[in-house]
């Protein structure tokens, strides 16, 4: 779907398109960092629940 959009704003403005298939790989590396950091807040976050939960589920057996 990606690459029909690509080629649909090649046929309108080949110029955007290009600047845009230069960029791409560009703003993938500065967003790659945010994403570690979602990953590991994800993580910590599920494992404060786990921590939370773990009496009950003791006592549930």
């Amino acid at each position: 779907m990606k690459f029909l959009l690509w080629i649909f704003l090649f046929l309108v403005c080949w110029p955007v398109a290009l600047l845009a298939l230069v960029l791409y790989p560009l703003v993938w590396l500065l967003s790659l960092p945010f994403r570690l950091v979602g990953i590991t807040m994800n993580a910590v976050f599920d494992l404060f629940s786990a921590l939370i939960r773990l009496p009950a589920r003791i006592m549930r057996g």
